[in-house]
C-alpha cells in the first residue's frame, strides 16, 4: 500500500541496504521485515544467516523437499 511504501522509503533513508555480501543483504532484509512485524505486533524472525538459510535456502522441512 502507499502508506507502507512511504514508510519503507523512510526506513531505507535511515538504514540504507547493506549489499557488500549475500549475508549482509539477507540480514538487512530480515531486519527490515522485523521493523514491519514489530509495528504490526507480529513475532520477529531471528536474523542470523544460519536461521535465514535454514528457512529460505536449504530448509529441512519435509514440505520443502521434493
Amino acid at each position: 500500500c502507499t502508506w507502507c511504501a512511504t514508510d519503507f522509503q523512510q526506513n531505507i533513508e535511515l538504514n540504507p541496504p547493506k549489499t557488500e555480501t549475500r549475508d549482509d543483504l539477507c540480514i538487512w532484509l530480515c531486519e527490515q521485515h522485523n521493523v514491519v512485524n514489530q509495528k504490526l505486533g507480529k513475532p520477529l524472525f531471528q536474523c542470523s544467516i544460519d536461521k535465514l538459510d535454514e528457512r529460505w535456502r536449504k530448509s529441512t522441512d519435509p514440505k520443502c523437499q521434493k
